[in-house]
């Protein structure tokens, strides 16, 4: 073995340190010794020392490794529009530059320009919310399960909360209803089979120590079959006649109607507030097309109770939180939500037009020698949002030359940008539902410069 070859870590401290002066000297050292410790290992493997120019390019190449930030940007290729995984929904431009306008200086996040004295955060969001849903009153906390676990501290703790057996869920990240309740301090109290509840079994398990009722979206998953829910309006109609507030979490929520675009029908919060529920807790980064935050729409005096929790001052949104929902919100109150929110952009647009994409995509790519072909899928929504339901959608299939399906995803994944796609039937597949058109030839080029690396 040649481990005498190779300079000492003092060498190339030194030798990095005349490139790069300005380089914490911490930093290069760490670096020198991994690339050291890497070539000592790829010696005992058997390969020739490398020589002192290439082992400062190596720690160069750590050191912007170092420097480079681990969250990047990406081209969703997966199909899934909402993908928790991937930031769930993509921001708007009216979002991006509400948010970068009040990180530049200062703003009037809690302050009174009028009276010229201090304000609340809540104003900026309350009223829009209160417009858009048909609510007494709204808070936003930093995501909806915080939403949801404020609601339940705040109105239940040490008292009971009657839940149906078929909801007591667990969602995405461990997130599950019977410890949440536990977390809250409230008693959870299942009603009902797992399949079907009825309202008067809700009515049945109501006595002195009940705080509230709670329905629970069924977020990823769905119930088929011999099944039964009460509509939300007999739960109201139970829950008023008892004087219990009803708390309807929506996961996701919505403020369109998703079934003209050929999907089933997912609870608007409009709908829930007419039906009589007295908070709805929703996101703000799924179907309604934010940034993340956890939204809390209802009665006045309930919604009040919560912001003098103190808990509520641990959980509030920040400034470009608030700057980006105020802009999202904005877009429905002008009907424009369809044209400029990219999740319903992404929703809304016609299968014919994703075919023509795929057909253009396919054509390059096989000019340039990859085996590619335009093919008809089916893409989920993702985050939560309609368990179950699926759009018809097109994509590219694309054969691996060499290796397997599996290791072409991962050179993908590793590209500039990284491309994250799936795999059907060994091959990968590039699914331009959750893809923008503005992405097109970024994808391409993407694509090509794998298989000719």
């Amino acid at each position: 073995m040649s481990f005498r070859h190779l300079p000492s870590v003092d060498a190339v401290i030194r030798a990095v340190c005349a490139e790069q002066p300005d380089a914490p000297r911490e930093l290069i050292r760490d670096a020198a010794r991994a690339v050291l410790a890497q070539a000592r290992a790829a010696i005992a493997a058997g390969s020739p020392p490398p020589d002192l120019p290439a082992l400062v390019a190596a720690v160069r190449a750590e050191l912007a490794a170092s420097f480079a930030p681990s969250l990047r940007p990406l081209i969703n290729a997966t199909g899934v529009i909402i993908q928790t995984n991937l930031g769930r929904a993509p921001l708007s431009a009216a979002a991006r530059a509400a948010m970068q306008a009040v990180s530049e200086g200062y703003s009037n996040l809690e302050y009174d320009l009028a009276a010229g004295e201090r304000g609340s955060r809540h104003v900026h969001l309350e009223s829009l919310l209160v417009r858009l849903t048909g609510a007494e009153a709204a808070l936003v906390v930093n995501n909806n399960a915080a939403a949801v676990y404020l609601a339940l501290i705040g109105l239940a703790a040490g008292r009971e909360v009657i839940v149906s057996r078929g909801q007591a869920v667990e969602i995405g990240g461990g997130f599950r209803i019977p410890d949440v309740l536990r977390a809250s301090g409230a008693t959870l109290v299942e009603v009902g089979t797992t399949n079907r509840t009825y309202a008067r079994d809700y009515a049945a398990a109501i006595n002195e120590r009940t705080a509230l009722i709670l329905r629970v979206h069924a977020s990823n998953f769905r119930l088929i079959g011999f099944v039964h829910e009460p509509e939300l309006a007999e739960l109201a109609a139970v829950a008023h006649e008892h004087g219990l507030p009803l708390l309807d979490d929506l996961g996701s929520g919505t403020l369109i109607d998703t079934r003209q675009f050929g999907l089933q029908a997912e609870p608007t919060v409009q709908a829930s507030v007419a039906a009589g529920a007295d908070l709805v807790t929703f996101s703000g980064d799924k179907l309604l097309g934010g940034p993340q935050a956890g939204i809390i729409v209802g009665r006045r005096d309930l919604v009040g109770q919560l912001r003098r929790h103190p808990l509520a001052r641990a959980l509030r949104v920040d400034k470009c939180t608030i700057a980006g929902l105020a802009a999202t919100l904005h877009s429905y109150l002008r009907g424009a939500a369809l044209r400029e929110i990219p999740v319903w952009q992404l929703i809304s647009t016609p299968v014919e037009a994703l075919q023509r994409r795929a057909e253009t995509i396919t054509a390059a790519l096989t000019a340039a020698g990859i085996p590619a072909r335009a093919i008809a899928c089916e893409s989920a929504i993702g985050g939560g949002s309609l368990p179950g339901a699926t759009q018809p959608s097109a994509g590219v299939a694309i054969a691996p030359v060499a290796g397997n399906a599996t290791t072409l995803a991962a050179r993908l994944r590793a590209g500039d940008p990284p491309v994250v796609a799936r795999i059907v039937d060994e091959q990968v597949v590039c699914d331009l539902r959750s893809v923008f058109p503005m992405e097109d030839e970024r994808l391409v080029t993407a694509i090509v410069a794998v298989y000719r690396s």
